[in-house]
């Protein structure tokens, strides 16, 4: 599937703790802009919300997590890097086991490395930190 081509069901997941967030720190090249995103990522077909969840955050920073309440479902159409997307976000409220916590973790996807850190919330309320997408403020 092209991103940024086909409407992309994606599931994310919010880890509060603290009155801290989660968040993959991200830059946009084109609009010279450092944003922050929930992590998640591509449901594949036969495979449930939750356990997309699970295996995604398994693979971009090796935490087992707890998913504990389906919160909604959120329409984002974004250009990122200049180019259109469009997903369908199915969004989840979990925990990071304990073992699995750190302040700070490092992830690598495919398109470069990735800061993954713990935000407060309340950078983004202010708006000294940009959260995308905006709809996120609902359920932080």
């Amino acid at each position: 599937m092209d991103k940024f081509k086909e409407i992309r069901p994606i599931v994310l997941g919010l880890p509060i703790r603290d009155n801290k967030l989660l968040v993959s720190e991200c830059f946009d090249n084109v609009k010279n802009q450092t944003f922050y995103r929930c992590l998640g990522g591509g449901i594949e077909f036969l495979e449930k919300s939750e356990d997309a969840l699970k295996r995604e955050f398994l693979e971009e920073i090796d935490a087992d997590i707890i998913v504990k309440d389906f919160l909604g479902i959120s329409e984002n159409i974004f250009t990122f890097n200049g180019k259109n997307a469009h997903e369908l976000i199915l969004l989840y409220s979990i925990d990071i086991k304990d073992e699995d916590y750190k302040d700070e973790y490092q992830i690598k996807d495919s398109c470069d490395d990735h800061k993954v850190i713990w935000v407060d919330i309340n950078d983004f309320k202010n708006k000294t930190k940009i959260l995308y997408p905006e709809e996120m403020f609902k359920y932080i």
